[in-house]
């Protein structure tokens, strides 16, 4: 939505940026700091830092004004790369709390109206500001054709390991509310604590650390299987099920991991809890 090649559309950005806002379901005054598209022209920033102005510099706290800079002062314009450029900083300002200083700034640009919001440029090495919150940040990127994204990244939780006691092979449906992106983080956080303890301990010596004739107990693993209906989720664990078949040298453990990591989340799922691969594959049928 763009009025020319050369000429963005202020209005449009504005959308686009309560939209990703309503997704994320935070307020404009929960977002610390805006990675700009920031291009450096005379008319495209103007038009930029208005419609910032408009969304993200009202109703904040007086202390807390938005933050915003842009890496193409520090790398300069990666054409296709730039919006997973300012991804890639922001997640790195993130992770050491640090935001790093805008280049090439002498002064605010005059053509903007910067009394219009609370927005400041970070024209110096500062930290992260503390709120008491999780971090958080916005990204814009906008393509020539009039194309405009924006993106609300957030500080991930803390990784909790979680044992898994469940002894039996069991196959458990669960509700569209009990998995989020925090609580597979979590699963995947225990996917790899529990292999990790696994491979650490290593198998019991008998007559040392385990008593004659006793069975050790396999590590009990989750396998998350989703979709967007109940025949797409029957499809899919049929789909595993004969991946799984078809390649024998797949452990358990990886599969855990891969579909709790890497693996889009629907409104339908279902849970197979085993510790060895054959109840794995009886749990998918």
């Amino acid at each position: 939505a763009s009025n020319g090649l050369t000429a963005p559309n202020g209005p449009s950005q504005q959308r686009v940026i309560r939209s990703a806002l309503a997704n994320a379901r935070v307020s404009a005054a929960e977002v610390d700091v805006v990675e700009a598209h920031g291009t450096g022209t005379k008319l495209g920033d103007p038009i930029e830092a208005q419609a910032l102005l408009a969304t993200y510099g009202q109703d904040r706290p007086e202390d807390r004004p938005l933050l915003l800079g842009s890496v193409k002062s520090n790398i300069g314009h990666t054409q296709a790369a730039s919006g997973v450029a300012g991804v890639m900083k922001m997640v790195l300002a993130m992770r050491h709390g640090v935001l790093p200083q805008t280049l090439h700034v002498d002064e605010p640009s005059p053509h903007i109206d910067w009394s219009a919001g609370a927005v400041e440029l970070v024209t110096e090495q500062v930290a992260w500001p503390e709120s008491g919150q999780a971090r958080r940040a916005g990204v814009s990127s906008f393509g020539i054709s009039g194309t405009n994204a924006h993106v609300i990244l957030e500080q991930a939780p803390v990784s909790v390991s979680t044992p898994v006691s469940v002894s039996t092979p069991a196959s458990v449906s669960t509700p569209a509310s009990v998995s989020t992106p925090a609580s597979t983080s979590a699963v995947a956080s225990a996917v790899e604590s529990a292999s990790a303890s696994a491979v650490a301990s290593g198998p019991a010596v008998a007559g040392e650390h385990q008593a004659a004739g006793d069975v050790e107990q396999p590590v009990v693993l989750p396998w998350v299987v989703s979709g967007r209906s109940e025949s797409a989720l029957r499809a899919q664990s049929e789909r595993l099920a004969s991946f799984v078949g078809e390649h024998a040298q797949l452990q358990p453990k990886d599969v855990a991991f891969s579909l709790v990591a890497s693996r889009s989340v629907f409104e339908h799922r279902a849970v197979v809890l085993a510790g060895e691969r054959a109840g794995f594959e009886a749990g998918l049928s």
